[in-house]
């Protein structure tokens, strides 16, 4: 099962207990200790190695309740994601091709991110092995890090059963739905902050696999669009009846409401810090609106050809294909307009600062980033015409 996180046999373990796919509790102990004995031989390893260690605590400048919640909500989407992309029923007919990738994209998502903060262990048995091995230097911060990511755990056990109620003899409804894109933005926003905030190397990239592991995690469940302009290019795009303009009004005030509260995780963890939304350094107002408008457009573009078209449609590259276009943008225009591409990361950022200048700014942002995604659905219907011919003639 490729646990190699006690973590992650927890959350099976819980998901089991409750109804829905796992493992039994005896199966869940055997592999804790396994995996806590190799965290702890792996870190020996590596200080003989190289004659020297690191200790395990929350880098300088955070304390515990910082660096506490960074390892419980990154352990927690680690566990979620494995949880729908490998352990969910649908995986056993749908043999997906992606779970891997999901599950090491939290990775990349969280330790360019969290890991400022805590140093990104996300697993028990790292935390453990890391402080064991550094021993001489000082010892303990193991027991609340593991404590965090078991909470996570639970948490995504819990959230888990709700997103697919399915899974635990439950059926699917409405509010199921607005979780998942409440969830996915959240994610992606924090992911957002945190880079930011750390200043990260490979914020772009790290950003954009938090968003490719939520995509394939909850796409099935809501569609995974986590952005008020995807919303309104595939309402626009008249490919999916399902989304009518109620319920894409009922999305988009979830991903902003997911926007915001994220916003508000990463202001708390930083201790008050927050970023403006505005155009970088010596760029202009009209070099924004390019900006933006460009890659919200690739973004919505690209989202409505690989995910929605049933030509065009991708089995298994979709998440990687939509979070691509985030490392494209973010690399290309982050240093002209901090390359949002998204209403409810702009709302979000906006939400940090609670001026009225910042969320001026954000109506700016957001309303390019809309229009951007009503052309997209515009040139989308125009390259994608044929699939309606096809229709017609069958």
């Amino acid at each position: 099962g490729a646990n190699f996180n006690p973590a992650v046999s927890v959350t099976l373990g819980i998901s089991k207990a409750w109804g829905g796919p796992g493992m039994d509790w005896k199966t869940v102990g055997k592999y804790c200790g396994v995996q806590c004995l190799a965290g702890i031989s792996a870190a020996i390893a590596y200080s003989i190695l190289y004659g020297e260690t690191f200790n395990l605590s929350p880098n300088e400048g955070f304390g515990w309740v910082n660096a506490g919640i960074c390892e419980l909500l990154y352990t927690f989407v680690l566990c979620f994601v494995v949880m729908n992309v490998a352990a969910a029923k649908k995986n056993v007919t749908e043999k997906n091709q992606y779970y891997g990738l999901a599950i090491g994209f939290v990775i990349i998502a969280g330790a360019y991110g969290a890991g400022t903060v805590s140093g990104g262990c996300f697993n028990p048995a790292v935390a453990l092995g890391i402080d064991i091995a550094s021993a001489g230097i000082g010892f303990g911060w193991c027991i609340p890090y593991a404590l965090f990511e078991i909470a996570g755990a639970a948490m995504a056990a819990a959230v888990f059963k709700v997103v697919r109620p399915e899974d635990f003899g439950g059926e699917k409804t409405p509010l199921t739905e607005l979780v998942s894109e409440f969830l996915g933005t959240y994610v992606l926003v924090l992911t957002v902050g945190l880079n930011v905030l750390g200043g990260s190397p490979a914020g772009a990239f790290s950003i954009a696999a938090g968003l490719t592991s939520m995509i394939y995690a909850l796409g099935d469940v809501s569609g995974a669009h986590f952005n008020p302009a995807v919303t309104v290019a595939i309402m626009a795009s008249g490919r999916c009846p399902e989304l009518t303009p109620a319920k894409a009004a009922t999305y988009i005030g979830t991903q902003i409401a997911g926007g915001i509260l994220a916003t508000c995780t990463y202001v708390f963890i930083y201790a008050g810090q927050a970023f403006p939304l505005a155009p970088v350094g010596v760029s202009t107002w009209s070099q924004v609106v390019i900006a933006e408008f460009i890659f919200t457009f690739v973004l919505s573009y690209v989202v409505l050809c690989v995910a929605v078209s049933a030509r065009t449609k991708s089995t298994h590259m979709f998440g990687l294909l939509i979070g691509s276009c985030v490392t494209v943008g973010g690399c290309a225009i982050g240093s002209i307009s901090g390359g949002s591409l998204n209403p409810a990361v702009s709302f979000g950022i906006a939400a940090g600062h609670s001026s009225i200048s910042s969320y001026v700014n954000a109506c700016i942002y957001a309303g390019i980033e809309l229009v951007a995604g009503l052309a997209a659905a515009g040139v989308f219907k125009v390259t994608h015409e044929v699939e309606l011919s096809d229709k017609l003639i069958a």
